[in-house]
Formats: C-alpha cells, sequence, structure tokens
C-alpha cells in the first residue's frame, strides 16, 4: 500500500433505486479498466458483484460489496448498494464507509422513492454526492426534461459535468462541460467558484480558475454542496465510462476532507485527523458470513495504521482484538496485504467480537442511524429438533443485517423475526434455507394488545383445600382501580382518603401495576405478602379476558384470613392470583391496542388515495407536508393491526412510489365490537391448544 498517500484515495458508495443499473456499472467498469478480466453480467447471474445465491436468483442486489480499481495513481474504493428500500440497511452502513454517494438515476424512469431516499440519507451523513444518470440510450429519454427533474427535486445546484451529444439510441459519447463552448460551462464554474470568495471575485472580473485551481475548488464545492456534479452514462452501451472514473477522482471528496469526531475515554468529543502515525481510529460498517462461516468485518480506517499481527483495543471486546491478517476485497474475494492506511476501505477475519459499528482503537464513534424493522412474523422451524440449529442460524443473520431483529414475545410465546418489509423477510427465510439448511414456517405475527380496566372493583377469595393430610387456606381481601398511564405511584398510593390504612406499596414501571398494602390487626401474616404478590404478577402475565399482559392497574390489599396449620405460600399465591381474576372480571375490563405514528410519502396524486383508505384502517390523519419533487408526506395516527400488510396495499395503491415509516405511540381502549372478536379468537386458541 506504500504507493499511495490517502489523498490518492476515493471512497465511493453507489446508491439509488432499484434497476438503476448500478451492479452493471460496476462490473463494467472492472472489465473496461482489466482490473476483473471474467465477462459479467447480472442478467446470465455472472456479476462480480452480485455473487450470493439470492441475488442471481432475483436478479438484484441484497447486500452490499466491495471492489477496487487503480487507476492514474489513484485508489477507488467502490461499494455496490441494494436499490430496493427492503435492504436500506445495507445502504446506510455503505454510506458510513465512503466519502462520496455516487447516486444513480434511471433517466428512462426518472427519480423513484429510493432515489430521493438514499440522496437525503447521503446528505445526513455529510458525503459529497455526485449523480449518475444513467441508460440515457434508452429510447423514451429526453435529457433536456431529465435534467429539469433532477433539477426541480435535487436543486440547481445539480450542474451536469458532461452532456450527452444525442437522445436516446443517438447517444454514442458524452461532452465536458469544461469545453470551450459547452452549454453548461458557465454554470459549472460558477457552482465551483462559489465556496471560494477569492476565486468568485476574479472569476466575475473574467479570470477563470486553471485546471489545478478547478481540481481543487471543485472538491470542495462538492463536500459544500454547492455543487452536485451530473455524469451521463450508459453502463451497458459503455458509454462515458471513461469520463465517469475522471468525475470520481475530480469530483470525489478525498478522505481527509470530511471532519468526522470521536470520543475518547472520558466523552470528551475530539476531532479525528487523518494521519498515519496517529492513534488508530476505525469502523466496522458491514459484517458478511461466507458459505464457509467465516466471519468477514468490513472496516472504514480513518486515522493511524493498521498491520498484520497487530492487537488493539475495540468497543465490544473487553480485552482487545488482535487482527491476524488484514484484507482487501474484490467482492467475493479477499487479497491479503501487510498494513493499511488511513482512508482505506479493508476487511478482517474470524473476529467474533466485532459487530457492525464497532470502533477500532481507543476512541469511540458514534453508532449508525439504522431505521427500525417493521413488519413482523411468527417463526418456527418445519421440522421438529431444528429449534437450536434455528438459533444459531438467526443469530449469523443478526449479525449481518442490522434491519433484522428477532425475539421470543414471552406474552404471545411466539418467535418474532422483525425485517423491513415482507420481501426482506422473504429473502432471509431463502438464505436460511440455502445457507443453514432450516426452513421455516412462517405467520402474521400476534399483535401485543394489552388488558385493563375501566371501573373500581371490590371482591374477595378464599383458596380451601383438605386432602388427608396438611391443608391449605388463604383468604385474600382486594379493591382493584384503574391506573392511567403517568399517574404518580407515590402522590396515588399516599392518598390518605382512598388508603387510609396504607403501610406500604410496590411500583411496576414495565407494566404500570401499583399495589399497595392495608392489612391492618395481621390478619394477613406479612411473611405471606411476597406469595400475595407474585399471585398478582402471575395472573397479570396470564391475562383475564383474553389472554394478554394486564397493565394500568392499582390493587389494596385491604383484608384477609389465615390459618395456624394450613396456610403457606402457595395457598396465599393461589388466592392472590384468583382474587385478581375475579375482581379485574367485574371491573369493566377492556383490552388495549397499539397506536403508532405513520408518515406516508406519496406521489400527490396519490394523496386522496391514502386518505380515503386511512379511516378504513380506524387511522386518524393528522396533516399533510410537502415532501419536494411532487411528492407529498401524510402524517396519520393508526392502530398497528390495521398495518400488518400495508407494505403491500400502499405499493399497489402508488405503483412502487411510496414509502411509510412507523414509530409507536402509545395503548388506548379497543372498540367493543372489535374487543369482542379479539376475545371470541383467544377463547378458541386456547381451546385448539
Amino acid at each position: 500500500m506504500a504507493k499511495y498517500t490517502t489523498s490518492d484515495i476515493r471512497n465511493i458508495a453507489l446508491c439509488g433505486h432499484g434497476g438503476s443499473g448500478k451492479t452493471t456499472l460496476i462490473d463494467t467498469l472492472l472489465n473496461e479498466t482489466g482490473t476483473v478480466k471474467k465477462l459479467a453480467s447480472v442478467d446470465d447471474g455472472t456479476s462480480i458483484c452480485d455473487f450470493d445465491e439470492e441475488e442471481k436468483a432475483h436478479k438484484y442486489t441484497i447486500e452490499t460489496s466491495v471492489v477496487h480499481i487503480e487507476r492514474n495513481g489513484k485508489l477507488f474504493n467502490i461499494i455496490d448498494t441494494p436499490g430496493y428500500p427492503d435492504f436500506i440497511g445495507q445502504t446506510i452502513g455503505a454510506l458510513y464507509g465512503v466519502d462520496t454517494a455516487a447516486v444513480v438515476i434511471n433517466a428512462a424512469a426518472g427519480i423513484e422513492v429510493n432515489t430521493r431516499r438514499v440522496f437525503a440519507e447521503a446528505k445526513k451523513a455529510g458525503l459529497g454526492r455526485i449523480i449518475i444518470l444513467n441508460k440515457l440510450d434508452d429510447e423514451k429519454v429526453d435529457f433536456d426534461k431529465t435534467l429539469k427533474l433532477v433539477q426541480d427535486v435535487f436543486g440547481n445546484n445539480c450542474v451536469p459535468f458532461n452532456t450527452p451529444n444525442g437522445n436516446g439510441h443517438s447517444f454514442t459519447t458524452v461532452q465536458s462541460s469544461f469545453a470551450d463552448g459547452a452549454k453548461y460551462k458557465d454554470a459549472l464554474i460558477e457552482a465551483i467558484v462559489m465556496v471560494d470568495e477569492t476565486a468568485m471575485e476574479k472569476y466575475l472580473e473574467g479570470e477563470v480558475p486553471s485546471t489545478e485551481e478547478l481540481a481543487v475548488l471543485t472538491k470542495r464545492a462538492v463536500l459544500d454542496g454547492t455543487l452536485i456534479p451530473i455524469v451521463c452514462v450508459s453502463g451497458k452501451k459503455k458509454i462515458g465510462l471513461t469520463d465517469l472514473l475522471d468525475a470520481f477522482e475530480f469530483c470525489g471528496l478525498t478522505p481527509e476532507m470530511i471532519q468526522r469526531t470521536a470520543k475518547d475515554g472520558e466523552e470528551n468529543e475530539v476531532e479525528i485527523k487523518t494521519d498515519a502515525a496517529g492513534p488508530v481510529i476505525a469502523q466496522v460498517f458491514k459484517t458478511r458470513i461466507d458459505p464457509f462461516v467465516q466471519k468477514l468485518s468490513f472496516l472504514r480506517l480513518y486515522s493511524g495504521t493498521l498491520k498484520n499481527g497487530q492487537s488493539i483495543a475495540a468497543s465490544t471486546s473487553r480485552r482487545g482484538i488482535k487482527i491476524a491478517q488484514l484484507f482487501q476485497m474484490m467482492a467475493s474475494e479477499t487479497k491479503s496485504i501487510d498494513e493499511a492506511i488511513p482512508g482505506m476501505v479493508i476487511a478482517v477475519a474470524k473476529l467474533e467480537e466485532l459487530e457492525t459499528g464497532t470502533t477500532i482503537g481507543d476512541y469511540g464513534m458514534s453508532p449508525f442511524p439504522f431505521p427500525t424493522p417493521m413488519v413482523s412474523l411468527a417463526a418456527s422451524p418445519k421440522s421438529r429438533g431444528d429449534e437450536a440449529k434455528l438459533s444459531g442460524a438467526l443469530a449469523k443473520i443478526t449479525q449481518e443485517d442490522s434491519t433484522f431483529i428477532t425475539r421470543r414475545d414471552e406474552q404471545t410465546k411466539q418467535l418474532i423475526i422483525t425485517g423491513m418489509s415482507e420481501l426482506h423477510l422473504k429473502v432471509i427465510q431463502e438464505r436460511l434455507k440455502r445457507r443453514d439448511k432450516v426452513e421455516l414456517d412462517t405467520k402474521e405475527a400476534k399483535i401485543a394488545y394489552r388488558e385493563t380496566i375501566q371501573t373500581n372493583g371490590d371482591g374477595m377469595y378464599r383458596h380451601k383445600k383438605q386432602s388427608g393430610g396438611a391443608g391449605q387456606f388463604g383468604e385474600v381481601h382486594i379493591r382493584m382501580y384503574p391506573f392511567p398511564k403517568g399517574t404518580d405511584p407515590e402522590e396515588f398510593s399516599l392518598n390518605k382518603e382512598m388508603f387510609p390504612s396504607h403501610k406500604d406499596h410496590h411500583y411496576d414501571p414495565s407494566a404500570n401495576f401499583l399495589w399497595v398494602d392495608c392489612i391492618v390487626g395481621g390478619v394477613i401474616p406479612s411473611n405471606f405478602f411476597p406469595a400475595i404478590e407474585k399471585g398478582f404478577r402471575e395472573r397479570m402475565s396470564k391475562g383475564v379476558i383474553a389472554g394478554y399482559q394486564v397493565q394500568d392497574v392499582a390493587v389494596e390489599l385491604y383484608h384477609g384470613k389465615y390459618h395456624d396449620v394450613d396456610s403457606n405460600e402457595h395457598a396465599f399465591k393461589t388466592a392472590g392470583s384468583m382474587a385478581f381474576k375475579k375482581v379485574f372480571s367485574e371491573s369493566r375490563p377492556a383490552l388495549l391496542e397499539p397506536i403508532v405514528k405513520m408518515e406516508i410519502t406519496v406521489p400527490m396524486s396519490n394523496v386522496g388515495d391514502v386518505n380515503s383508505d386511512l379511516p378504513n384502517r380506524r387511522g386518524r390523519p393528522l396533516g399533510i407536508d410537502d415532501a419536494g419533487g411532487g411528492m407529498q408526506t401524510i402524517t396519520a395516527e393508526v392502530p398497528l393491526a390495521e398495518i400488518q400488510t400495508y407494505n403491500r396495499t400502499l405499493a399497489s395503491m402508488t405503483g412502487g412510489q411510496g414509502s411509510y415509516g412507523i414509530e409507536f405511540l402509545r395503548y388506548d381502549i379497543v372498540p367493543g365490537n372489535i374487543q369482542q372478536d379479539i376475545i371470541k379468537n383467544a377463547e378458541l386458541a386456547e381451546e385448539e391448544e
């Protein structure tokens, strides 16, 4: 690596909507530069970047892959990213491993939903941005109209770096916008010099910057955002590829240009200096487990020098790690290297302590802002006895994919797998089957309803059992009260009018449950109180009316009886549980359902469709905001139960142009007619078991 300096490196992620031709573009660049000799094609399954079996089958990118090209004394680390929003987690990880995002647009299709998303994510990450207009050879393309659309959506700072010599099939070459007489020369240079006051003044006086000055100013303009260069290509026709690499070199940011920060051991924020002699600071932006169960961790090195055999701290390892071997990646292939300098994108193998987001070195970097997955399925192995195998297989997937979550729902007893969409979960199931030989049965996940009460209740239960030997006896009298979220448990329990005999109280914030001890005269010995409370809690976890967790309830234990011989902990636990069930059932019990906030972004023409559909889902629109480029964002509150398959509905409604996100808000009481159906279904399920 000594032949390169940090300023010779360009780290670039190609991102955009599915079908924009990112993977084909990289495959062609690798072939045309002689970096890779074999022919490569997404269509026939020989793509260099789409090497995963699921990618070959579906003919689209699912995981990011890293390649590198050496040209003109420069090293280009290029990351191919998925184009569908279902796999956005992979793209976000990649963006935090590079300095420049090249947003690829299918000129024939226009600006699609994920184009907007990745453009915004790149801005959020503080990256330089380049726009690549691909497929300009399509007969439907009109360059001027496409350029206007890009500028309408992303701003007039989007200026052609080059232009096509014709539209559609007549597109055979490109012309540099720096050339004399080029249509966009003035606009391009103005966008560049705007970043520097002195250069701007000279330009206004008629002095055009030299090529060397433009090279420096252009990168600054891209970093500042006063310029977003537009590069014209056709990946399949191999038109404009040389100019594209020139643009990467000329406009792509160098590793030292973006100011990044980390925290030292005392949590002080410090600026990272891109210095080979400085402290090592690197971060894992991707994890992959290959078919041979070899864990590969992809790192971006920001400071210091990494060498083989080096022992170093890691944020997810107590004892630190030892780097056995550094690798430079070419998609699925690894090449051993001796050391890495700041700016390098590299990989290390078989370090189980590393996770996506782990910081290497004595400084800590912020975790990546991955989106929250929102589509869940209940899953179980098709073959009995595969539970242990499934657990290990899912653990590998969660290491590779930060937008995939698994959990065991203690309430419903289901294994829940959660991802970004139905397609995301489908692909994961395919991978489990191929790689780990585990097949899943899946069904819609149960909604985690809750149970509560709406009025005060009072009652008792006597547990009495005599079976020849020692008997069982315990009698518990309780009062029950609604206990809304936000109620102060201390203030509530110390209300002298309500609890004149208050002795003690216990509060569980996880269920918003309060129980108050008002026993006087020792009618129940205090050593039985923990058993009574345990009976309350067990009943709460089982539910009363439909088998769901109870919450937002206060219970007053005010009277009872015991027997010197027959009373024991088991008897009082049972009495506590049954008293809770009896009084709860008589206190206008109700089901609560999770309510989420939705933000739905759709073309303006589909706003009416979405607003008409929301009431059918018991949704309540809150407002509409302009999202730019003819898109609108509708904000609404909707019960989670009503949007389990909304991904499908929205795609059908908007022709794939819509997207949405959800965020939990609160629990609300379920309407009576729906509540009856839920209770009936719970009873039927219990009978079947």
